[in-house]
């Protein structure tokens, strides 16, 4: 498989196709399934008013890169995140550098790498917490990271979420999940 640099990956085509360069190798998911993408809409939906609301920064969706490494030819793109003002100096024509918060919705087909290479990577490279939405099981795990260390709860049900980032939010799990 070759390997490609940062600036090469940065100046191919424009696309609305999932990808990411993981250390110089190219991975090209298939599009998500509708259940994942449903949840990510809710999730927008939910986030996006009290991060306007409280004037704390903004939200995006993928596909988004995020540079995290460019000499190390790392570039992410998390199923949405959330950048703080007083980080928006990263928001470029791309992310480069971590954002506060990224979410990723675990499908049966990434759970493995989110759950494992993604999250080490969002922590190694400074973001402050990771929302891993599990559709099946019907939880969010919120893993905050701080100082090398991660704290990690779970939400499910009529539990009220709580973010290291975002603080107490107005929804519990289950408004995520909408009807079961």
């Amino acid at each position: 498989m070759a390997r490609i640099s940062t600036g090469t990956y940065l100046r191919g085509r424009e696309t609305m196709q999932r990808r990411e360069l993981l250390f110089g190798v190219v991975r090209e998911p298939p599009s998500p399934r509708f259940g994942h993408q449903a949840l990510l809409v809710r999730l927008t939906v939910l986030l996006d008013p009290v991060a306007r609301d409280r004037g704390a920064g903004v939200v995006c969706l993928s596909p988004m890169d995020v540079v995290l490494a460019e000499g190390r030819a790392l570039v992410l793109q998390p199923d949405l995140m959330f950048i703080s003002h007083a980080r928006r100096a990263i928001i470029r024509d791309r992310i480069y550098g971590a954002p506060d918060l990224v979410v990723e919705v675990i499908s049966p087909s990434t759970a493995r790498q989110d759950r494992g290479l993604k999250l080490r990577l969002y922590q190694e490279y400074g973001v402050r917490e990771c929302w891993l939405v599990g559709e099946q099981e019907r939880r969010l795990e919120v893993i905050a990271f701080s100082g090398g260390r991660s704290r990690r709860r779970v939400f499910k049900g009529d539990a009220p979420i709580q973010s290291s980032v975002m603080g107490a939010l107005p929804f519990a799990a289950a408004d995520v999940f909408g009807e079961p």
